[in-house]
């Protein structure tokens, strides 16, 4: 089995789901509460994590969590977690039930509102050990087994960064087999955020060059080696899956040295709940509106990473994503998502305003956003 040493150390291969009993005793978990969401119970996933939880363990489920998780959902699982006595969290879905496994952690031990942890409200410095979350993801994506933030829409209608290093999570377990039936469209989007985590980390100005290489790693299996499209073409294809689980485990190890303005401005848009828009479509459709932005900010760094995508030195890395997009069906542009023109002045605020922008190569104006959402919205 693969063993990655990280700030966690994630159980990493196929069939690694059988580990969470043993995951769950040795961090002295006995009653787990399970933040998962619709589509995974109805596809039977629960219940097969369920049938592999030893009987002395007691279970209980949040099953309500949203495409992006808000603080209500939060607090739904809060009271929960509260009610029964729980004295674990075991997030199993995408990105999105991990991050709000994260959030009931924080809260199951920490006093006040929720975005007072937020890293707007100064977050960083007040939170403190959480309750113990095992995290097992059902997507390539987010990567958020192995980080140390969580994405949260506040009851203001603001989608806020939390990162902490207690937000780690205490084990990972990633197996590639949970994501044999993804359909494509997941699949697809799922895999533009790793990529993105992994091309944004690399021009994060913050010099880590460790986080880099794992980046360049993660672009190199799921672009130049072709994973994504091998796993959309054939979603039962283990080797694909694995190294697509791989790339996204690494596009977050990344980006501990930070993000960019592509996420800024999926944040944003991600933030209107009624669209209910996938965060790492957003990412892929957005990226290359800011590849051409940071372009002659970077060149080095995008040199290195047209290496790793197999492209020659005079490719544009923004056409390379595009066509990428069009190859596993992604929308052109923000306008086939629903968003629109009006939209533009308060989703150029928020953008302004989020953690991600101040990592981005190139520092963003106000006017900067206003600009790259009309490029992206296709006008």
């Amino acid at each position: 089995m693969t063993q990655l040493n990280f700030i966690n150390k994630p159980f990493f291969e196929h069939g690694a789901i059988t580990q969470i009993s043993e995951t769950l005793r040795s961090l002295n978990i006995n009653k787990p509460l399970i933040c998962t969401d619709q589509g995974i119970v109805e596809l039977g996933m629960l219940d097969e994590l369920r049938n592999l939880i030893s009987n002395d363990i007691t279970i209980n489920v949040f099953d309500k969590t949203p495409s992006n998780p808000t603080e209500k959902a939060v607090m739904e699982a809060l009271e929960i977690y509260k009610k029964e006595g729980c004295d674990g969290i075991i997030g199993f879905g995408g990105g999105s039930s991990i991050d709000l496994g994260k959030a009931v952690a924080i809260m199951a031990s920490h006093k006040g509102n929720l975005i007072n942890y937020s890293f707007n409200e100064g977050g960083i410095d007040k939170i403190g050990e959480t309750s113990k979350l095992i995290a097992i993801p059902t997507t390539s994506g987010t990567g958020s087994e192995v980080s140390s933030g969580s994405v949260i829409i506040m009851d203001d209608g603001r989608k806020l960064i939390l990162v902490s290093p207690y937000l780690v999570p205490k084990a990972a377990i990633c197996d590639p087999n949970l994501t044999l039936g993804l359909p494509t469209s997941l699949t697809a989007g799922a895999g533009m955020d790793a990529l993105t985590h992994c091309i944004e980390a690399i021009l994060s100005p913050i010099i880590d060059p460790p986080a880099e290489a794992v980046g360049l790693d993660g672009i190199e299996r799921i672009f130049k080696n072709k994973n994504l499209l091998i796993a959309i073409k054939d979603g039962s294809n283990k080797e694909a899956r694995w190294n697509m689980m791989m790339a996204a485990t690494e596009g977050a190890m990344a980006f501990t040295k930070g993000l960019g303005a592509v996420h800024s401005m999926s944040h944003a848009c991600g933030a209107r709940q009624n669209l209910r828009l996938h965060h790492g479509t957003l990412n892929g459709v957005i990226l290359p509106t800011i590849l051409r932005f940071n372009q002659g900010y970077v060149e080095d760094k995008y040199d290195r990473i047209k290496l790793a995508m197999g492209l020659s030195d005079s490719s544009e890395l923004a056409e390379a994503i595009e066509i990428l997009n069009s190859e596993i069906g992604l929308p052109k542009n923000l306008n086939a998502m629903g968003i629109t023109e009006k939209m533009i002045p308060e989703l150029s605020q928020h953008s302004l305003g989020d953690l991600c922008t101040f990592t981005n190569p190139r520092t963003p104006t106000l006017e900067d956003y206003e600009k790259l959402f009309k490029e992206a919205i296709g006008k």
